[in-house]
């Protein structure tokens, strides 16, 4: 256990975060019809390795990495493992091992997340192959008739399971019950995000003392207290980090080492403004960071359009956006910084 602490510290060490590059392959689909590019084993591969050749970003911002089990296995045109080129770059490698959604029983529009069949054995093969930290993704929905307590408690459930078995396997958990801002209808208020977070996070942390998990073992990958991406009444960014910061100290422990937030629909700058404004506050028992993936590559995606030519340019682009929020896990983050870039 005091290996997996180490690593989780070093995964939220000061100004430095987590790349999340371990979209599905039909969220990647989408992300690529966004520039013309049809999402081909080739095409993915060569998007990742401008990301992970990015050395500015990779070695002074980013401190792991999350990849999926494609991106784990993969190798670079030249050939070179991308996990040895992580390992170059001091990046701790990463797996998400969670197989996705499937609806809940019912008629509420939630989810459950599935991949607990067969997670001992990859998880195995996955510390063989050098993954230092999984993920696995639990979906919170909130509605007119969601989120029930059976689905919290499912969700909290599977997390739980989840993550006792990567402590098995000398792998570090990320725990990721998000509650989504973007679902249907998706105008409920802060207050309504608020409430659901804070039932989201009592649940999880119940189930994972009944499990065993270490918590200082561990880290948590939460939404940040946002209203509904449709709703009609906005929040400031330091609103929004008030909320945030409170809620957290309600509901997570002080033994768990840091907190790498998820960016969840909000624009690349809002992302980092807010959790700059989290930093500044003072007295948090716990590293805050972030564990970003669109907010984190939007900008590079969009220059990079699949051309060896704009490879140099994208990069830049990633590496700005990485330094723009290790500035902000170290609450320094100015928007200044952003205009004049």
């Amino acid at each position: 256990m005091a290996s997996l602490n180490a690593i989780a510290k070093k995964l939220v060490e000061p100004g430095k975060g987590i790349l999340a590059a371990d979209e599905s392959e039909p969220t990647i689909a989408k992300r690529f019809a966004k520039i013309g590019l049809p999402s081909t084993e080739e095409l993915r591969r060569d998007y990742r390795e401008m990301l992970f050749r990015a050395r500015e970003a990779m070695t002074s911002y980013i401190s792991g990495v999350i990849l999926t089990e494609e991106t784990l296995l993969q190798h670079a045109a030249d050939g070179t493992a991308f996990r040895a080129m992580l390992a170059d770059c001091d990046a701790i490698p990463g797996i998400k091992v969670d197989k996705g959604t499937f609806p809940m029983p019912g008629d509420t529009g939630e989810k459950l997340t599935q991949g607990l069949d067969g997670l001992r054995e990859r998880l195995a093969r996955y510390a063989s192959l050098g993954a230092g930290f999984a993920k696995w993704r639990g979906v919170i929905t909130i509605s007119a008739t969601a989120p029930t307590r059976n689905n919290i408690r499912a969700n909290a459930h599977a997390l739980a399971r989840y993550a006792i078995l990567c402590q098995e396997a000398g792998i570090v958990p990320i725990v990721e019950p998000e509650v989504i801002g973007d679902g249907e209808p998706g105008d409920h208020s802060i207050d309504r995000c608020e409430e659901v977070t804070g039932e989201t996070l009592e649940a999880v942390f119940q189930e994972l003392r009944l499990a065993g998990v270490d918590l200082s073992g561990m880290l948590l990958k939460p939404n940040m207290v946002l209203p509904g991406t449709r709703a009609q009444q906005r929040a400031e960014v330091d609103e929004v980090a008030r909320r945030t910061v409170d809620t957290m100290l309600r509901y997570v422990p002080a033994a768990v080492p840091g907190i790498a937030f998820l960016s969840g629909g909000q624009s690349d700058e809002e992302a980092t403004a807010h959790l700059s404004a989290m930093n500044k506050i003072e007295g948090l028992p716990w590293r805050l960071t972030f564990s970003y993936g669109r907010a984190l590559q939007n900008a590079a995606l969009m220059l990079w359009k699949g051309r060896p030519e704009n490879v140099k340019l994208a990069q830049a682009a990633f590496a700005h956006r990485a330094h723009m929020n290790a500035l902000a896990a170290l609450g320094q983050w100015q928007p200044e910084l952003d205009k004049a870039a």
